[in-house]
Formats: structure tokens, C-alpha cells, sequence
């Protein structure tokens, strides 16, 4: 396997360059070295390094500076600090702002080695999981074969862990928000395993009842139940020496689970009305969006199996703790809804692309992907303008709930209030903060009396304020007399 590397050392790059030869006989390795991190950061602008070492004690530019115009240049790079000058403290800060890992030279062989190899399975995944999607891998309905992607820290640690786990048999439970990618991150794994040849079989646990559940799992045989016509083999026989995801684990019953800990266990399982017992190699991932240890708190999960479940324990942070992997999904998802949609989107506005940095994004990957999707479709050049996703953004229905079913009038009141911000006149300079805020209550309390016929109790129960409150903004906005007047005329 080619693997390529840049060396940024003011002393040390001939000794080091020797070490990754040594060490890495199995790749064809090209390295770069060089003492100029300038110099450094041009070749790595044209050469897409792997993995980058990069010398703490340089004078010329700190850690920090070399990090941050780095990773603007390629954010799946995985680049190692380096240090033999004691600074070890801010080595390590280094490590927080997306630095993959550091050591201090000069390292112990297996240490270096470790951490190389590491750097290398990181950068591997990282790049074909962000960039799998443009090589073929789509499928009709714009999935693509894994688009769980993320450079972010928080990301970079995970994928660390990815890369540890892969190719054992360790349980692995995913925790993490609706919409957070927890089946991809699935796939993630069980693409880079040695089961990569094996079925992999997804089955959700809140989808069905506790006895169809049983069935699919385990198979049944012929007259279990009353339906049971035939055999039928369940996802543990069918998935044998493969993965299989068990999503949305902590709906699954008392009994389920009891059932399930002893496949965990004993790797055996009977068939639902069958006395014969079945041996099976299957690696279980488990996912779930709520937290386990408080449904075994509330008795509505077995401690037992949550135990057995978290081997390996994986919690995917939700989008709005990992803005820096925004730009990433903006740049994969317009060039994946390009290709289904026969587009040629080159990207999106600076005003768009502040709209979709600071949107909370509840519904985290599913809902920028649903965004980008419907900007894509509906987008008249191939720039994404502002407008292309206020035309898809959550508005208000009837029930007073977002058109998304969230209670999040975020994106509606950005569609109202972007012609208006930031075009003041000399009346309102200065008092825009004052004057949204107040036409906002004013509009909020006379909605709510036409909709409870001038009803103040019934109103002020559905603003949630008191009546005294409310008696005192309809006389501030002189709301009563408003009404007179239309009454009037």
C-alpha cells in the first residue's frame, strides 16, 4: 500500500525518515522532509500527505499556527507532534485542537511504531468513509456506502477508537442523538473488519412486537405460532460469521433481552418452538438514543446485559458539539444530491454557508442532509443561495409547532429577519435588538387572543404568562384598541 509522509523537523528529519522505513517495511513509503514549516504546508497543499510529524521546538511557527493552516488545507490529515524540548503541556493542548497524537523524541521502537500505524488506519478510514460516496458507492436513494465522516476532535478520538476495534470481536454498544449516524458508524465498523466478507443485517427493536421480534431474531419453526407455516431462520442463523446491529436496543422487552445475554454469553440460541440448539459467531453492535444506564435505573433494562453490551462504548457527539465538521457535510452532501439530481453545484454562499454553520441542527446529519437535499433539488444556479434553503426551512404550522415536527422557530425567524437586520436607518440604529423583541411579544399575544376570541384567561394559559402580565402588554401595545378599530370599520 502507498502511504506518503511529510516530515517538518529542524534536526531530526533524517532520523526519522530512517525510523519510518524501519518500521513500515510492508508500505511504499514517499516522504518529504523539510525544516520550513512554510515550505511544509505548500508540498502538503499539492501532495495530500497521510501523516504529517511536525516538530514542536521549531522557532519559525508554533504548533498551533502549523495545526490550524493545515487542517485548512486537508482536515483528514492526521498529523503527529513531535518534542524533545519539554513542552510537553503544549503538546498535549495541541492534541485537544485536532492534532492526532504527540511523542517525545526520541520514541521507543514499538511506541513509534504504534503510534504511526495508528495515524495511518486513522487517516485510511477518515478518507474513504468522506470520500467513499463520489466513487460509485451511491445507491438510489443518495446513500452512500458509509457517510459518517467527521475531522472534528471529538470525531478524530472516535475514529482512534474505530481503528482499535475493528478487527476483534468486542460488543460495541453506539450511543448517541437521533440523526447522529449511529447505523453508518455501524457500517464504518463492520466494513473495516475481518467480517467485511459476512453478512452485515440491521434489525430495529422498536419496530415490532416482542414475539415477531423474537421470530427475526432467532428464526421459529413450523406451528410455533399460528401463522407459522414453515421454518424460518432468524438474523442470528442467517448473519453467522458476519455483524449484526440490533438498533434502538432499549426497546427491546425484559424477556428479549434475557434471551439475547445468553446468545452474548454462550453464542447459542433455540428457534422460537424448537428444542435444538444453535451455535452461532455473530458480532453484535447495539445502538440506542437514550441513555441505558438510566433505563436500568428505572428497571427497564437489564443490568446484566447492559454490562455485557459495552464492551467497547461509543458515544457520537450531536453536529451542534462538533461545528468544525459542518464545512465537510456541506461539501459531501452537495456533491452527493449533485450527482442524484444531475446538478453541477460548485457550493454555497457565504450567506448560506453562515445559515447552515449556525442553524442548531436538532436533527443533527439527517437533517443538514435533508436540507441540502432539498436545496440541491430546487436550486436554479449552481451556487446554493440562502433563499435555496429558507424555501425548505421548518416554518410554523397551525399547531404552533415547525413543519418538522420540532418546536423550533430557529429557522423561520431567520427567514424573516435576514432582508431586515443590518439595514437600519437612522431611527433604528441601535435599537433593532429592542424593536424584534417587542413586535415579536406584540405579534405572540394578539395571535393568541384571536385565536381564543379575545378570551385573556384562555390566552394567557396558552402564552404561558399570567394575566396580570398579559393585561399589562395588551395595554403597552395598545392591542384592545386595535381591535376596536378593525371592529369598527
Amino acid at each position: 500500500m502507498k502511504c506518503h509522509f511529510l516530515i517538518v523537523d529542524g534536526k531530526d528529519g533524517n532520523d526519522l525518515t530512517a525510523r519510518l522505513s524501519e518500521s513500515l517495511p510492508e508500505y511504499d513509503l514517499s516522504i518529504f522532509a523539510t525544516a520550513d514549516p512554510q515550505e511544509g504546508l505548500h508540498h502538503m497543499a499539492s501532495n495530500h500527505p497521510a501523516v504529517i510529524l511536525f516538530d514542536m521546538c521549531l522557532p519559525a511557527m508554533s504548533g498551533f499556527q502549523f495545526l490550524s493552516e493545515a487542517k485548512k488545507i486537508d482536515h483528514a490529515v492526521s498529523i503527529i507532534m513531535t518534542t524533545s524540548c519539554g513542552n510537553v503541556c503544549d503538546t498535549i493542548e495541541t492534541i485537544k485542537h485536532g492534532a492526532f497524537d504527540y511523542f517525545i523524541k526520541p520514541p521507543l521502537p514499538d511506541q513509534f511504531q504504534q503510534v504511526i500505524q495508528k495515524a495511518i488506519d486513522c487517516n485510511f478510514l477518515n478518507r474513504r468513509v468522506r470520500y467513499a460516496p463520489t466513487t460509485g458507492h451511491l445507491d438510489r436513494n443518495g446513500h452512500g456506502e458509509e457517510i459518517m465522516i467527521g475531522s472534528s476532535p471529538k470525531m478524530m478520538e472516535i475514529w482512534k477508537l474505530v481503528g482499535k476495534i475493528v478487527n476483534n470481536d468486542a460488543t460495541v454498544l453506539i450511543q448517541g442523538e437521533s440523526g447522529t449516524g449511529k447505523e453508518l458508524l455501524a457500517k464504518a465498523i463492520y466494513s473495516h473488519s475481518d467480517r467485511n466478507t459476512r453478512p452485515f443485517l440491521a434489525i430495529n427493536c422498536a419496530a415490532m412486537p416482542e414475539t415477531l421480534l423474537e421470530s427475526e431474531l432467532f428464526g421459529h419453526e413450523k406451528g410455533a405460532f399460528t401463522d407459522a407455516h414453515q421454518r424460518r431462520i432468524g438474523k442470528f442463523e442467517h448473519c453467522n460469521g458476519g455483524t449484526l446491529l440490533l438498533d434502538e436496543i432499549s426497546e427491546m422487552s425484559l424477556i428479549s433481552q434475557s434471551k439475547l445475554l445468553r446468545v452474548l454469553e454462550n453464542q447459542e440460541f433455540e428457534r422460537v418452538g424448537g428444542n435444538d440448539t444453535i451455535k452461532t459467531d455473530v458480532r453484535v453492535i447495539a445502538s440506542t438514543n437514550i441513555d441505558l444506564l438510566d433505563a436500568v435505573q428505572q428497571k427497564q433494562f437489564r443490568l446484566d446485559l447492559y454490562h455485557r453490551l459495552k464492551g467497547v462504548n461509543i458515544t457520537i457527539p450531536p453536529l451542534r458539539e462538533r461545528p468544525e465538521d459542518i464545512p465537510i457535510l456541506i461539501d459531501l452532501f452537495c456533491r452527493i444530491f449533485s450527482d442524484r439530481y444531475g446538478k453541477q453545484i460548485k457550493g454555497v454562499s457565504s450567506k448560506a454557508a453562515s445559515y447552515l454553520q449556525n442553524s442548531p441542527w436538532n436533527g443533527n446529519i439527517r437533517e443538514i442532509k435533508n436540507a441540502i437535499a432539498s436545496a440541491v433539488a430546487t436550486a436554479q444556479g449552481d451556487i446554493l443561495l440562502l433563499e435555496d434553503f429558507l424555501q425548505g426551512a421548518s416554518v410554523i404550522s397551525e399547531t404552533g409547532r415547525s413543519t418538522n415536527g420540532d418546536s423550533d422557530y430557529y429557522a423561520y425567524f431567520v427567514k424573516l429577519l435576514e432582508p431586515v437586520v443590518g439595514t437600519d436607518t437612522p431611527e433604528t440604529i441601535g435599537n433593532r435588538y429592542q424593536k424584534v423583541s417587542q413586535d415579536l411579544e406584540k405579534a405572540a399575544i394578539k395571535v393568541a387572543l384571536k385565536r381564543s376570541d379575545n378570551n385573556q384567561v384562555l390566552t394567557a394559559k396558552m402564552l404561558g404568562i399570567s394575566r396580570n402580565t398579559l393585561r399589562s402588554r395588551i395595554e403597552r401595545y395598545r392591542l384592545e384598541q386595535e381591535d376596536g378599530q378593525r371592529g369598527s370599520s
